[in-house]
């Protein structure tokens, strides 16, 4: 058999205390043909336990572990489609086994898409969920700790005990706020008001390889409620996709808002972001300016304190809320100081949103405003 992880710099990383562990407490000694070695352990009957880095290998290298039936990934979900792509076609003695164990994080993950994918499961396939409910060694402090991590952190208890995916990195900003929205039913099936207008909010993203992501979130406001109704994402795309993208799904009448650069040109044709949506018909409202330093701080506390109004559609936010789970502050390990928002694949979805924190109104404020007052006549001379 060989254990697998994607990334192994030495054994100290494998399996391979854990399996020796688990053959002393079974009582097996060498007497009954299990000897550990530095680098592998024996089995009866010539068997043999290896330890591998799949990161290592390569198309021809691989092939070295084409006489082995039994192929195991231990924390699967870092498991890259690369690596099961060259591992699954290998193992395939007849009656070969490829075993994954793994915490789900995303489904976007290699061993999730393979096994729980939207394809279904694979012939010949079986997946087992299996949590604390189901371990029978199940101790009184093992219960307190997983009560401990139920009421202080919420926002990782379904994927820590219960198997759920990722919806937070820890120490995230909106960590807290996703899980709230979780437990008070607030992300689910959130349909348009079709009376009120929608709003797109945007965070901008150039073209070509190195681009940063263009983010748009699809929101209205009604009543007390902020309905989050859908969110785009593309890397690397000229303006006319996002254009696309927009048409495609019925968003033409959305009022679309642009951070403080929208007023630059972009970086193919020359025009400002703002002329070009404008162009192409939409309505924009002056891009909202340069809020100076510390802009992105007072984004998040602005998203923190719409929290309770938040309504997500669930099927067509998934990935927006996946980034707004991730992001988080940077800080000086070292010293244990915080830097700021941290700039990475996360923050342009919550740049974006945090603008639509900053531009809120309350539709009554709104509709409201500047109106005259109209008495009603009561009948006095």
């Amino acid at each position: 058999m060989v254990c697998i992880r994607e990334v192994q710099k030495d054994l100290t990383q494998s399996s391979k205390l854990l399996i020796e562990d688990k053959i002393r407490r079974l009582g097996l000694t060498e007497a009954d043909g299990f000897r550990p070695w530095n680098d592998r352990i024996e089995l009866p009957k010539d068997g043999v336990v290896i330890f591998k880095g799949m990161k290592d290998y390569s198309a021809d290298s691989v092939k070295s572990l084409e006489g082995f039936h039994r192929a195991w990934m231990e924390e699967a979900q870092s498991i890259s489609a690369r690596s099961l792509s060259l591992l699954r076609p290998t193992i395939r003695s007849p009656g070969s086994e490829i075993w994954a164990s793994w915490n789900p994080t995303r489904k976007s993950d290699a061993v999730d898409d393979f096994f729980r994918g939207p394809q279904g499961l694979p012939k010949g396939a079986v997946v087992v969920q299996a949590n604390w409910r189901d371990n029978p060694f199940w101790t009184a402090e093992l219960e307190a700790e997983r009560q401990i991590e139920l009421e202080r952190y919420p926002e990782r208890y379904d994927h820590t005990y219960e198997g759920g995916y990722a919806a937070a990195f820890e120490g995230a900003y909106f960590a807290r706020l996703l899980a709230d929205a979780k437990r008070q039913g607030r992300i689910g099936v959130v349909a348009a008001d079709p009376l009120l207008p929608l709003r797109a909010f945007h965070d901008l993203g150039g073209s070509g390889a190195t681009a940063d992501a263009y983010t748009i979130w699809i929101v209205q406001w009604v009543g007390d409620q902020i309905k989050v109704l859908d969110y785009y994402e593309s890397v690397g795309q000229v303006l006319a996709h996002h254009v696309n993208w927009m048409r495609e799904h019925g968003y033409e009448q959305a009022i679309n808002y642009l951070p403080h650069d929208g007023v630059n040109p972009d970086n193919i044709q020359g025009i400002k972001y703002a002329q070009h949506w404008e162009q192409a018909g939409f309505k924009v409202e002056p891009p909202v300016k340069n809020q100076g330093k510390g802009a992105a701080s007072m984004r998040v506390e602005a998203v923190r304190r719409l929290g309770p109004k938040l309504w997500f559609n669930e099927a067509t936010t998934e990935s927006g809320r996946q980034a707004l789970g991730f992001y988080h502050e940077k800080k000086d390990e070292n010293r244990n100081v915080g830097l700021g928002p941290d700039h990475d694949w996360s923050s342009h979805a919550a740049d974006s949103f945090g603008l639509m924190a900053i531009c809120y109104e309350e539709p009554g404020r709104a509709a409201n405003f500047n109106r005259p007052i109209r008495y009603a006549n009561q009948g006095y001379a």
